[in-house]
């Protein structure tokens, strides 16, 4: 297959990756060991007593699949799925298994559905108490693939997954897995709706109280109409780039549609693929040695190029944590400095990611960033190639599945522009740092004028009070929205994308707006500057807890500060504002989550719950070299 060569890579890219692989050494080290340890042990399917056996195939009913893995050497493929019928993205999962089965029997092997894991969705928790769960579902969906492959009967695993939590749940579980070869398959983008301007048109005029439920909506049913991904660029659309950038997924897979039948020739490649990655087929290609520092440096710079997920401050850094890498908020920074914005879809534009496909998509945007060597080309992949070959796309020929060379130049430069004439020299995601804590902006949708305000703050303990505020009209003035107690610890670091129509309302009237929160925003934040995952948070004696309302707090995009005007004498010597928590740690299945809240690491530790991966081996290894230097 025809390829492209990747320039030389970018002196701050090979700066930043060397950094990252130098203060992941040990850890990455560790982890290495580990999965060197569980291949050495083995798939256990050959080994299991009868009766353990018996039990692995007893549900199979076609002979030759249960004959397949009685006789133990072809490769048996492990399904997890987040399939439910209720959530867009997920009802196209449906029909995988029996493909991938069907697919799995014409290579000679067999494939077993491993098991489900849970998939919510912030689009229908947005603002209920539900939502106090989604951040956490990660960690859950992480520990449900474990138990799913803890049968230890494949060869090889399949991750079928999209949205929000779920890809960064299954990368985790993937990578504690990560002996085994892995390949992420995903379902596609519904087709277009109703625009995404006149969908945010009609929300602001309900939260000005100008349109009734009813249209808004009707307006919502026409935006969100059918199987597939919501089409915006939030974090689900943003893992999809993700997994393509570090050659997890298929070349051109990530936005092809639902019920298609490329939709459906890619799965069964890719369950074909799977099994050519097994040890069985002579070229064992697992997740622990495809996956290292340079492909998580792909996946923070096509998030940049793109404007992608603020989420994934949260869940890249846990993701790479599971593969013994270590990155933190400065390692985007130095890299937005010179990754170029090359993308406008909604909410950083009007287009959506079909229009972001038929563009140019993932194959020109891989094709651009080596071309400027702002990415890894080198990296092994799920395809058998490096990543240069990701310049192509899948196509159908006779209804057989090729890839053939992707557009050289953008077909709609309003929507997917080169790296040579960019919307903006660089990303879209900037870290704040000052005497409020650090936290991060998306700012690919901030105008440039809205990206410094200062201005008297009014607080707020839940996002709720915003809404009576705005409605009551205290909130028409020059004023810094600050929504503290909402940080993992508090309540779980619910999304707060509820406040954005109210927020927009009040900059789109003149006046100067922004909002401080350590909790989240989603992927869809939009043009009021937002700083947020402001960390050490209120819960756990953040600055925030010690501010006071009509203190005047200053955020600046351009500079990278987030400081309350107070001298620090005075700000020192103020007491901790307390939260009453109660209605959060009840109700909506909150109170399963209770050490979930307790063990949860910082946002810019990746706010998750398993203690950082090798952190006590580590710990004991770094003591040991202190001793010796000593």
């Amino acid at each position: 297959m025809p390829s492209s060569s990747p320039a030389a890579l970018h002196t701050t890219v090979a700066e930043v990756t060397q950094r990252i692989r130098e203060r992941s050494r040990l850890r990455r080290a560790l982890y290495e060991d580990h999965m060197a340890e569980q291949h050495k042990q083995g798939v256990h399917r050959g080994e299991l007593s009868c009766g353990n056996l018996a039990h692995g195939f007893a549900g199979c009913d076609v002979p030759a699949d249960k004959n397949r893995l009685k006789l133990t050497n072809s490769a048996n493929l492990g399904i997890v799925s987040s399939y439910n019928d209720m959530l867009s993205a997920h009802r196209p999962f449906e029909d995988y298994p029996a493909i991938i089965k069907e697919a799995a029997r014409g290579m000679g092997s067999t494939a077993q559905f491993a098991g489900g894991v849970p998939a919510m969705c912030d689009g229908v928790t947005q603002g209920q108490p539900g939502m106090e769960l989604s951040l956490f579902s990660r960690d859950v969906i992480a520990m449900a693939t474990a138990v799913a492959l803890s049968h230890n009967m494949f060869d090889a695993a399949l991750y079928l997954g999209i949205c929000d939590k779920i890809v960064p749940g299954l990368f985790i579980g993937a990578a504690r897995f990560g002996h085994l070869p892995a390949v992420f398959v995903p379902g596609g983008p519904m087709t277009t709706g109703l625009p995404n301007d006149e969908k945010a048109r009609v929300r602001q005029l309900f939260a000005e109280g100008k349109v009734g439920r009813d249209e808004l909506l009707e307006a919502e049913s026409q935006s969100y109409h059918s199987p597939g991904t919501c089409t915006f660029y939030g974090t689900a659309n943003s893992n999809q780039l993700m997994m393509e950038m570090m050659g997890l997924h298929l070349p051109g897979a990530s936005f092809v549609n639902p019920g298609t039948p490329l939709r459906e020739a890619l799965t069964r490649y890719a369950t074909e693929q799977a099994i050519r990655n097994t040890e069985q087929s002579g070229n064992y290609r697992p997740f622990y040695q495809q996956v290292d520092e340079r492909a998580i440096v792909n996946a923070m710079v096509g998030l940049l190029a793109s404007g992608g997920s603020t989420n994934h401050t949260l869940h890249l850094v846990a993701m790479a944590a599971a593969a013994g890498i270590t990155i933190n908020w400065d390692d985007f920074t130095e890299l937005s400095a010179v990754v170029p914005s090359m993308t406008r879809i909604y909410p950083n534009g009007q287009a959506d990611v079909n229009h972001f496909q038929a563009a140019g998509g993932m194959s020109l945007l891989i094709r651009e960033l080596l071309g400027a060597g702002l990415i890894h080309g080198d990296i092994p992949t799920v395809f058998g190639t490096d990543l240069t070959a990701y310049t192509q796309e899948p196509f159908l020929e006779d209804g057989k599945l090729t890839w053939r060379e992707g557009p050289t130049e953008s077909l709609d430069p309003d929507v997917l522009r080169p790296v040579g004439t960019p919307f903006s020299p660089t990303g879209g995601l900037t870290v704040l740092d000052g005497n409020l804590g650090r936290g991060v902006i998306k700012i690919s949708a901030v105008k440039q004028a809205h990206r410094v305000v200062e201005a008297p703050v009014q607080l707020f303990d839940d996002q709720n009070q915003v809404k009576a505020a705005f409605e009551s009209g205290q909130l028409d003035r020059d004023v810094i929205v600050v929504v503290r107690f909402q940080g993992p610890k508090a309540n779980g670091m619910p999304e707060l994308h509820k406040l954005t129509p109210f927020l927009g309302v009040l900059q789109d009237r003149g006046f100067k707006v922004a909002l401080v929160t350590d909790g989240r925003m989603s992927g869809a934040s939009g043009k009021v500057p937002s700083a947020i995952h402001v960390t050490p948070e209120a819960v756990d004696r953040g600055p925030l807890a010690k501010l006071q309302d009509g203190d005047i707090v200053r955020l600046d995009a351009e500079t990278g500060e987030l400081n309350v005007l107070v001298d620090s004498a005075t700000l020192a010597a103020r007491p901790f504002a307390q939260a009453n928590l109660e209605h959060s740690r009840f109700g909506m299945g909150r109170e399963l989550f209770g050490g979930f809240r307790h063990l949860a690491t910082r946002a810019e530790e990746g706010a998750g719950v398993f203690g950082g991966f090798e952190a006590d081996v580590l710990a004991r290894e770094l003591e040991k070299i202190e001793q010796e230097d000593q």
